[in-house]
């Protein structure tokens, strides 16, 4: 019930913002009214709540990453060129969904270059996108990375696509890639990708292979 008025409200917002930007837009200059008219479609109380409501349901894609809820452990290599030689480490990850099972958020330790490593991503299924959406930040930096990714159902895998800061380029940001390759219901793999730092083309950064604690 609770969750049933949380949406009815978000749709009598939507409702209520659409009478105000056409008011406020009466106001501004012909040419800002114009752009505001063709951006803003108006929405009546009964589509939008049926969206809000379709919006804010979990669905299959979040029961599907409930099913790796728990703890893991990591075995982890990373190369920092592409000379094809890794550093290799062990670390260790706990999942959680949270929100009613809207969101998956995942605690990570371990160890990088000899340091201690923590890390903590978010990552759900944007049912308006029919997208896997993701966050990501950690200790050994002061940004946040976005991504957003598709199911492959052939290879029970998240194909992730997102851009993170580049503190060696300042004020610039690089691609980057994740890809999450579900095995089995006790094992999953994470792989990253992203830009060479001699020659800036994509390789493989990083790939922690999960096994489930038991």
């Amino acid at each position: 019930m609770k969750n049933l008025l949380t949406i009815l409200s978000m749709a009598f917002l939507l409702t209520a913002c659409e009478k105000g930007k056409t008011t406020a837009a009466d106001t501004t200059e012909k040419t800002d009214s114009a752009t505001a008219k063709s951006e803003w479609k108006p929405v009546d109380s009964a589509t939008a709540t049926k969206a809000w409501m379709e919006f804010a349901t979990p669905g299959d894609m979040h029961k599907m990453l409930a099913k790796f809820d728990g703890n893991w452990t990591g075995a982890t290599s990373m190369w920092m060129d592409d000379s094809g030689k890794a550093a290799t480490s062990t670390s260790e990850c706990t999942n959680k969904m949270i929100f009613e099972g809207r969101y998956q958020v995942s605690n990570y330790k371990g160890n990088f270059m000899g340091m201690p490593f923590e890390g903590m991503s978010i990552m759900g299924y944007d049912n308006a996108k029919k997208k896997f959406v993701s966050t990501w930040i950690d200790n050994m930096g002061t940004g946040l990375m976005h991504a957003e990714g598709d199911w492959n159902a052939a290879k029970k895998s998240i194909d992730f696509k997102g851009k993170m800061t580049d503190p060696s380029r300042p004020g610039k940001e690089c691609e980057v890639r994740e890809v999450y390759t579900f095995t089995d219901d006790n094992n999953h793999t994470l792989e990253m990708y992203g830009p060479n730092p001699k020659t800036g083309k994509e390789m493989k950064t990083m790939e922690i292979k999960f096994t489930r604690k038991k």
